[in-house]
């Protein structure tokens, strides 16, 4: 058994078929089976989404461990990264720098952490460090660290009325929590054989297994379960502001749900004394009389507050639980989630973007763990929290979310909302304030104006191709979108930048996410051939280039979801280097190593069938937030910039850099 454990991640390693299908399927932030079999299903009426076969967290406890990287590794895919970005004087220095940390305070460090982790085998090394980032963080959560993600409209138009999806969209939550907490939601799996692994007969098989050994069981027939470790804190959950370090409040008891109007807070029960999902038109009954209350916005909206900085905020929020606020602001806190219901429609993607990233403030609770924001002509997305967990989680959530609403709505547009006294059943909460607390809304109102005033965002689709000319070219399809980044960043500077993307590590137990960094020394041969010298070049130099950007890239990827990329090992020695004060090693005070960790393009894909867009704010003041997506047939790019960059020029490259890939796929020259 022990020595089955300690190989587990050796035979991962020697599959390399299945890592690179894997890895591409957990790249940036984890994209998940959308067309799941599941094992049984229910009456429309059913308190459950579906009953899986095998339990939710069965392989939970069998999961691999999230490897520590040699430190030879990470130091050589360090320098790897840093080439592209310095001249020979520059690399020089930080060659020597990265050498000496490797035989010298490194290795001293690097054997502490491995250690730590030899003594800690629940969790993974990077698990804690990560959370204490998150949550020690002073900044806004609002454009700094809260992304967002649309849901694609009901294909049936007349579901899209604002009140008849929020009541499905409620009551299809409630069902996805209830499903989750009976054990009974389906394990988080990617198959890469479906035919043998996604089926019902393997599935009576392996829940036959116990729960320590079964991820191999699942390994054997190619398929491969992910870390469900975050799933608890999707429901009932909130960031709560305290000076120095926030906390993540979780209370499973309640049973209410939190919905936002106009800045105002109401709360009612979705779940019923027994546990049992409230009668969806009760639910429809409620969510109709608070669409309809006609007090007005509150002249102070409290909600503004969490758009604060996390130290204001949390003397804030002492200020008023001393004001007599406890009870109402632990029922914020326990809500199932937030509801935020908009009384503006949406004119277009870039509207949709603005309001599901940010809003007016006013009527958004940004420290829920998650938000589900309607629009008053019913355009939906979520906008989550963080800190307590990463895009795989939420994007499972929204996935079953849009499945079961739109294959199993329980209330339809000719329904008839309940005949109940609506308004003894729902709570506006009042809030209790002192001329302080109305000057520090005031002022976090002025501080949330001007951060947004300052953010732009644009989009571009490209339409003459995706990912089925460029699997057919043998070319991985995301290594093209970000050589695309790398051109048209150069086109529009003239330079190679850090560049991040986002790899999820679901594979391992309590994995986050790794960085894959997609400026090599591959892209940017590549890009100055593309953008500074394309008539020097032959069609076939031009194509053999591009492989070599692909093969690197699925190289990168690979690595990165496998727990074998350098950030956050780095990351997890500083940590330790922090926590035991011993001085900052020359390594990370060097300013290459500053500068690659100030991500001018910071990076971020999904593809999902309910997933209209997603967004992000840039990570620094002179960089870019990329959402994208690579489509069969088009590829689209949601992209955010502050007032030092030009998002509108920067998507005019990238696309004039995608016509140039294809062109050259094409057989054609470049001019």
């Amino acid at each position: 058994m022990a020595y089955m454990l300690s190989g587990r991640f050796s035979l991962l390693l020697k599959d390399s078929r299945s890592l690179v299908c894997l890895s591409s399927t957990v790249a940036s932030s984890g994209q998940s089976n959308s067309n799941r079999s599941y094992s049984t299903k229910d009456g429309p009426d059913s308190e459950y989404l579906h009953k899986s076969i095998v339990p939710t967290m069965h392989y939970q406890k069998s999961l691999p461990r999230l490897p520590v990287p040699k430190l030879e590794d990470t130091i050589r895919r360090y320098l790897a990264a840093q080439k592209p970005l310095l001249n020979d004087e520059e690399y020089s220095k930080t060659e020597k720098l990265a050498h000496d940390f490797q035989s010298g305070v490194g290795k001293e460090l690097h054997e502490e952490l491995v250690a730590q982790d030899k003594n800690n085998k629940h969790t993974s090394y990077i698990s804690a460090p990560w959370f204490d980032m998150y949550l020690s963080a002073r900044d806004s959560v609002v454009l700094n660290f809260n992304p967002f993600m649309s849901f694609n409209p009901d294909p049936k138009p007349e579901y899209n009325d604002q009140l008849v999806r929020a009541t499905n969209m409620v009551c299809s939550a409630v069902r996805f929590m209830k499903t989750l907490r009976a054990g009974l939601l389906e394990p988080e799996v990617f198959h890469l054989n479906p035919a043998k692994s996604d089926t019902d007969s393997f599935k009576k098989l392996i829940r036959w297994v116990p729960p320590a050994l079964s991820w191999y069981g699942a390994y054997m027939v190619n398929a491969y379960p992910l870390d469900m470790s975050q799933y608890f804190r999707l429901f009932n959950s909130t960031r709560i502001p305290r000076p120095g370090r926030d906390e993540l409040f979780t209370d499973q008891k309640g049973r209410h749900l939190l919905v936002m109007r106009k800045g105002n807070m109401y709360v009612f029960d979705v779940i019923d004394r027994d546990g049992n999902l409230v009668k969806p038109a009760e639910i429809q009954s409620h969510l109709k009389f608070i669409l309809s209350d006609p007090t007005p916005a509150p002249a102070f909206p409290l909600g503004f507050l969490t758009s604060e900085n996390r130290d204001v905020w949390a003397g804030l929020r002492e200020k008023l639980l001393g004001a007599g606020n406890g009870d109402v602001l632990s029922l914020v806190d326990s809500a199932l989630f937030c509801l935020c219901l908009d009384d503006e429609s949406m004119r277009d993607h870039i509207h949709i973007s603005h309001n599901m990233l940010h809003g007016d403030g006013c009527n958004r609770w940004y420290d829920k763990s998650f938000s589900i924001i309607l629009a008053k002509d019913g355009q939906a997305a979520i906008n989550f929290e963080h800190s307590w967990g990463d895009g795989v989680a939420v994007l499972r959530f929204q996935n079953e979310i849009f499945k079961d609403t739109t294959e199993r709505p329980l209330i339809s547009p000719g329904s008839p909302a309940a005949a109940v006294d609506s308004a003894s059943s729902v709570r506006r909460l009042e809030f209790k304030l002192d001329s302080e607390l109305e000057t520090g809304i005031s002022k976090a109102k002025e501080n949330f104006q001007a951060a947004i005033s300052k953010l732009t965002i644009d989009a571009m689709e490209f339409k003459k191709g995706g990912k089925e000319i460029l699997k057919k070219k043998k070319l991985s399809p995301d290594a093209m979108a970000q050589l695309a980044f790398q051109m048209g960043y150069l086109r529009q500077y003239g330079q190679t930048v850090a560049t991040y993307e986002s790899c999820s590590t679901a594979a391992f137990r309590h994995g986050r996410t790794e960085t894959i960094r997609p400026a090599s020394i591959h892209t940017k041969r590549c890009a100055h051939a593309f953008v500074r010298q394309p008539s020097q070049h032959t069609v076939d130099q031009l194509q053999g280039m591009l492989h070599d950007c692909s093969k690197y890239h699925g190289q990168l990827t690979k690595e990165a979801a496998m727990g074998q990329g350098f950030d956050r090992h780095l990351f997890a020695m500083r940590y330790l280097a922090n926590s035991k004060g011993v001085p900052l090693a020359s390594l990370y005070q060097d300013p290459a190593y500053v500068a690659i960790n100030h991500n001018i393009l910071s990076t971020s894909t999904l593809t999902s069938p309910a997933v209209s867009l997603g967004g992000f704010a840039p990570v620094v003041p002179d960089g870019f937030g990329v959402g994208y997506g690579v489509h069969d047939e088009w590829i689209g790019c949601n992209v955010s910039s502050y007032p030092a960059r030009n998002v509108h020029e920067f998507l005019q490259c990238v696309h004039k850099s995608l016509e140039d890939i294809f062109s050259v796929l094409e057989g054609k020259a470049l001019s």
